[in-house]
């Protein structure tokens, strides 16, 4: 009896000591779920300083409130594969989805600087970047580039920067070898979070040595690298199987961790039997993980190397009208993909991949996270790339996935029980940002968390009522059911409307080594 009334009384304590304090932030009432520790109870939430102070059944106040009342309080998601993170508009998207932290890891920066440089105190998300493999690519084998945003993407989509594709279609010599592996190692020295490598889109021409030293590098400095594999197919000799067998074997040799973006479309119908390759890798002590976006259809450039006509036809099983031109949304005839290959080969384009149901089994799969693969969006008036906080919603083409990718997963987590909620949470929060901070990144040791002393990093959302809206058709629409998001500890989206006078979002990023 007395070991019962000393507890009572010490939580009658510690509740009047969190009723006292005075909050920056507090979040009432709403159901916390925080997937490192399986909580999932309503509780509030207060925040000070940017960080989460208490977690707590007790009454708390602070100088702003919201009221969660029905809603998950989950942390902010992250998306390690988004390459509009360094535009308004992308970021505006993202938050709307539940978006706190994004990162460029597929494609990454180059120079690391200068995309750390652009961003700092202009950002409403968190921000990080690999070192980019094609960036220096197009560097080292293009005399006349010069980035102007520190992203091979933006460059391509909204400057004048001079790429001529040189980092996809031409071979490096020995010498440009040696050069392009010493400013891998420069990029990661300069804060990158890991090796970005798209090899995908320079399937014949990105070497096995530039690969393997990249791996050796990612081993050597407890690192790791994201990939978008070399095969799209269904069939041998270059199966998507074959893909992360490569990168694998590097890694099995060197160490650091391996990132397999996007597994279902390079695998394919062989998705199951990558997935569970995987599986066996890691119970042999290689870190490596793969993510899923939830569609059967990507976006990319018509110049892509998946889309030629000898591949996309007998090893993806697809044709020309499988793939649609984002400028018209018109579906491509072989006379309009010829014209695109010859005078606008970075145009963007949709296109049909892997089935819709080998697709929902790999999101489903305890193991698989969750990315968007966030592209730009295409102002429809106009023909360009959508930059700025004025672009709206509806008067954009775009890949739904840049605006309605979680929100999609909980949505199927509702109507399809896909998988339970707590899982699909985890894998847009907790299972990422443990994946980072193991292979090197001590600062996401605060990200993916909701609990005492983690960064505020906040998504509330309604789970009987989130859903994407984005479409094929319409594919700019911001997502629904998530109207309170949180970065750092101050609000960035208030019932459903982006903040506009509010910049919280921080760098994501390595130490730097002289």
């Amino acid at each position: 009896m007395r070991g019962r009334t000393l507890t009572t009384f010490a939580f009658v304590l510690a509740a009047s000591v969190a009723g006292a304090q005075e909050y920056d932030l507090v979040i009432l009432n709403g159901r916390v779920m925080d997937p490192e520790t399986n909580l999932d109870a309503i509780r509030n939430v207060g925040i000070s300083g940017g960080h989460i102070a208490i977690v707590t059944e007790a009454e708390i106040s602070g100088s702003e409130t919201i009221d969660a009342t029905g809603h998950v309080v989950a942390p902010g998601f992250i998306d390690m594969h988004n390459h509009v993170g360094g535009l308004p508009f992308g970021q505006k998207q993202a938050l709307r989805d539940g978006v706190t932290t994004q990162l460029e890891l597929e494609s990454g920066a180059y120079p690391v600087p200068l995309y750390y440089e652009r961003l700092e105190g202009k950002s409403k998300t968190n921000f990080g970047a690999s070192v980019s493999l094609l960036g220096i690519r197009e560097t080292v084998m293009n005399p006349i580039y010069i980035s102007l945003t520190g992203s091979y993407i933006l460059d391509a989509g909204i400057t004048e920067a001079g790429i001529n594709l040189a980092g996809l279609q031409s071979k490096p010599d020995d010498e440009q070898i040696d050069e392009i592996v010493r400013l891998l190692e420069d990029g990661l020295k300069q804060g990158a979070l890991g090796f970005g490598n798209p090899v995908g889109y320079a399937t014949e021409n990105l070497t096995s040595q530039e690969m393997v030293e990249m791996h050796r590098l990612a081993g050597d400095y407890g690192s790791f690298s994201v990939m978008h594999g070399r095969f799209s197919s269904n069939e041998p000799p270059t199966t998507g199987i074959m893909s992360v067998q490569e990168a694998l074997s590097s890694i099995a040799i060197y160490g650091g961790g391996l990132y397999v973006s996007h597994i279902h479309q390079q695998a394919l119908a062989n998705t199951p039997y990558a997935l569970k390759m995987l599986e066996d890798a890691r119970a042999s002590g290689i870190d490596v993980v793969s993510a899923i976006y939830p569609y059967n259809f990507g976006a990319s450039v018509v110049s892509a190397d998946y889309l030629r006509p000898s591949n996309y036809g007998p090893n993806m099983g697809r044709g020309y009208e499988d793939i649609t031109e984002q400028a018209t949304m018109q579906p491509l005839t072989k006379e309009r993909y010829e014209e695109l290959i010859a005078s606008e080969p970075t145009a963007p384009i949709l296109f049909l991949g892997v089935e819709e149901e080998v697709m929902l089994d790999a999101l489903a799969d305890p193991n698989t996270l969750v990315e968007s693969d966030a592209f730009t969006s295409i102002i429809s008036a106009t023909g360009e790339t959508a930059v700025g906080w004025d672009a709206a919603y509806d008067e954009v083409q775009a890949h739904p996935r840049a605006a309605g990718s979680h929100a999609k997963v909980l949505r199927l987590v509702r109507e399809e029980d896909l998988m339970p909620l707590m899982l699909a949470i985890s894998k847009m929060t907790y299972m990422p940002a443990s994946f980072i901070e193991r292979n090197g990144v001590d600062q996401m040791e605060g990200k993916g968390r909701l609990q005492e002393g983690a960064d505020a990093d906040i998504a509330i959302f309604d789970p009987e009522t989130v859903t994407d809206r984005a479409t094929k058709e319409k594919g700019g629409l911001a997502s629904e059911g998530i109207p309170f998001v949180v970065v750092n500890g101050k609000t960035v989206v208030k019932e459903s409307q982006v903040v506009m006078d509010v910049f919280p979002g921080q760098p994501i990023r390595n130490e730097i080594v002289e």
